[in-house]
């Protein structure tokens, strides 16, 4: 656990660089000029393939206890390592019991002993009669508490109202825990679907009105209160504008948007492919080009999977319903590569890819400074890629529970050689080479 990791290009905060990462005992210690330090230390160099601090995904389903069938912490942990991510933060649903009561907290905690590839921290519910929960669940340690401003897909995660949320977030701003929002709400009546198989018709289901009325809503709320707000998923590009006001008036606001809504476009998705169905949709062209700029310009911080995956039965692949068929993009092993593949195209850097993929969710869960930087003291958590190596995505080598995903046989770019959970080395070429190592993350209260 002494040793030298060098690059000729490593992603520090100050650039990209090539340095001599100096760790001892599973931190940083040092970073170092690419020549100095090596004496008295083990050396693994790299060449030129690219250092950036282990990522960090805030946005995952792992569904452990209760809907295991559907993930879990062992494959979902495995898939993180082997795709080059660190640290993970797990949704209150769909688990079962979802995470609004300590109770449920702690069960899902002792469901993941034993089967945490890499670190794992734990989000709340804000749901309706559990509102009083949210202080013990803050005390209990987890990082962030999160909202559905419409049904959820799930009976016991319902959605949160204004009345819910007025009286949550003053909890959240009075103890820095950021409130992660779904938002859409149903403010307009959505065409009538007409073919269930139509993609276009699931996109018109859930218009952008939807999304922008949520979030001129959230916006309204984090101005009276100052409660952080975190978008999860955007995908309608008419919100920008008012984001950007927001970011202007220095309200405490982040945005994610996932990969799904930078690499495909709703004219590529074929009648029928279920596969491709979330909640917001993938929408058209234009639409994602726009979320791009705005990843760019900086109105969208951070990219996180949103990795929601379901046994292929609840896919309705037979019947191509859309409507019927269960939300969710399985992406975990594979989301620097999807968004490094798809953000070449626009011009792209190194130290985007390590803000949107590591620095800013590190800050969102209150890990700035353990986590999401190669700087000293932090942990020593590390995904060494190459940005040249091409590769198809083969899910039967995914280590998802489930192998199905709309990435299936896609080309991506920057493939993941190896991964460092603190200093160790648990991931290499997409394989996983270690054991459960991974702790618990608490957060603020814990």
């Amino acid at each position: 656990m002494k040793f030298i990791l060098r690059s000729r290009r490593v992603v520090a905060p100050e650039g990209v660089r090539p340095a001599s990462i100096r760790v001892e005992s599973g931190r940083i210690v040092a970073v170092l000029p690419h020549g100095e330090g090596v004496d008295g230390f083990a050396l693994e160099d790299v060449g030129d393939l690219v250092v950036m601090p282990g990522l960090v995904d805030t946005h995952v389903h792992i569904n452990e206890p209760g809907r295991t069938e559907w993930e879990g912490f062992e494959t979902a942990t495995k898939a993180a390592a082997a795709g080059g991510i660190t640290t993970l933060v797990d949704m209150p649903l769909n688990s079962s019991p979802v995470t609004v009561t300590v109770a449920a907290l702690e069960e899902k905690i002792a469901a993941s002993e034993g089967k945490r590839w890499v670190d794992v921290g734990f989000h709340a519910g804000v749901v309706p009669g559990h509102i009083d929960d949210l202080e013990t669940l803050i005390d209990a340690g987890v990082l962030g508490a999160k909202a559905f401003l419409v049904h959820s897909g799930i009976d016991d995660f319902p959605a949160a109202s204004e009345r819910e949320l007025r009286a949550a977030m003053p909890i959240l701003a009075r103890r820095g825990v950021p409130l992660l929002a779904h938002a859409e709400v149903e403010s307009v009546e959505p065409p009538y679907p007409g073919n269930p198989r139509s993609h276009r018709a699931w996109v018109a289901s859930r218009p952008p009105a939807w999304e922008m009325d949520a979030i001129a809503l959230l916006l309204r709320l984090c101005r009276e209160t100052r409660a952080p707000l975190h978008i999860v998923h955007l995908s309608a590009a008419g919100a920008i504008p008012m984001l950007i006001r927001a970011k202007v008036e220095k309200l405490p606001v982040t945005v994610e948007t996932c990969p799904h809504y930078l690499f495909f476009n709703a004219e590529e998705v074929p009648d029928g492919a279920t596969i491709y169905k979330c909640a917001p949709p993938i929408r058209e062209r234009m639409n994602n080009e726009q979320l791009w700029g705005a990843l760019l310009q900086g109105t969208i911080d951070m990219v996180a999977t949103d990795h929601s995956p379901c046994p292929p039965e609840m896919k309705q692949l037979e019947s191509g319903d859309f409507f019927k068929a269960w939300g969710g993009i399985s992406s975990l092993q594979w989301s620097l590569p999807i968004v490094w593949t798809a953000g070449r195209e626009v011009g792209v850097t190194f130290e985007q890819l390590a803000r949107w993929l590591s620095t800013a969710p590190a800050a969102l869960a209150g890990l700035a400074g353990r986590k999401g930087a190669i700087a000293s003291g932090a942990d020593a958590d590390f995904v060494v890629w190459d940005p040249d190596a091409s590769f198809v995505v083969d899910p039967a080598r995914a280590y998802h529970r489930h192998k199905l995903s709309p990435y299936g046989g896609s080309t991506l770019y920057g493939a993941i050689e190896r991964s460092y959970l603190r200093g160790r080395l648990v991931g290499e070429q997409q394989n996983v080479c270690a054991e459960a190592t991974g702790q618990l993350l608490r957060g603020r209260g814990g």
